[in-house]
């Protein structure tokens, strides 16, 4: 019996440190969009984590919470629809021309500085579909700089928050 609870103790002492570690090597950065000004309907915006050899890994936000509109960002959908992620908690409003909302990030940061990037993928229907507007290296240069998007994003900014 006394082996038995020692075990037992020695495997909640194990779960608790894998949990903490797991926990601490996750930080919340702020991110800013600013759009362009553009006519037109709201901007579907895919924010994703891309590993060092370009392939989707994880959704990070996604711009716009009507699930009928995911399939015109293209490449992001492909691979959410095959990896068929709970991305409810990471969803929010689509946006405007024009405008600038801040989102909180959570990323990873044993990635930091090994070759991951951010990409913004967008979206305006019956408009142009970007599948890379704007991408920020997930490094510490790369956190230093807004990064100008190629299409209805005018600019993007990761900060860590604080």
């Amino acid at each position: 019996l006394n082996n038995k609870r020692m075990n037992l103790k020695q495997f909640f002492i194990s779960l608790t440190v894998f949990f903490s570690l797991q926990i601490s090597a996750q930080n919340q950065y702020k991110c800013l969009v600013q759009t362009i000004n553009y006519s037109g309907e709201a901007a579907y915006i895919a924010v994703s984590l891309i590993s060092p050899k370009g392939e989707y890994e994880k959704t990070l936000y996604v711009f716009g919470d009507d699930g009928q509109w995911y399939d015109s960002l293209k490449k992001w959908f492909s691979f959410y629809d095959k990896k068929n992620e709970k991305i409810d908690a990471i969803t929010g409003a689509s946006i405007l021309g024009g405008e600038r909302k801040t989102i909180m990030l959570n990323l990873d940061n044993t990635k930091l500085n090994k070759g991951y990037t951010i990409r913004f993928e967008s979206v305006v229907e019956d408009q142009y579909y970007y599948n890379i507007d704007a991408e920020i290296p997930f490094s510490d240069e790369g956190l230093k700089n807004k990064i100008e998007g190629k299409g209805y994003i005018r600019y993007a900014r990761i900060i860590p928050a604080k």
